[in-house]
């Protein structure tokens, strides 16, 4: 966050883009484009990508 007191993270559609449009997307401190694979990874879902480069 803008203080530094928690950790902020965001992702997902069009929450860049709303974020950016808020005026708020510095204050975040993680923000991901990887829209709906971000929130499967977020929900500890096995990523097909990610488990192909773990091999």
């Amino acid at each position: 966050t803008k203080e530094g007191s928690l950790v902020s993270v965001a992702g997902g559609g069009d929450t860049v883009a709303a974020l950016n449009q808020a005026g708020v997307a510095d204050d975040m401190s993680f923000i991901s484009t990887a829209g709906g694979a971000f929130l499967e990874w977020m929900e500890g879902k096995e990523l097909p990508g990610v488990a192909a480069l773990a091999r």
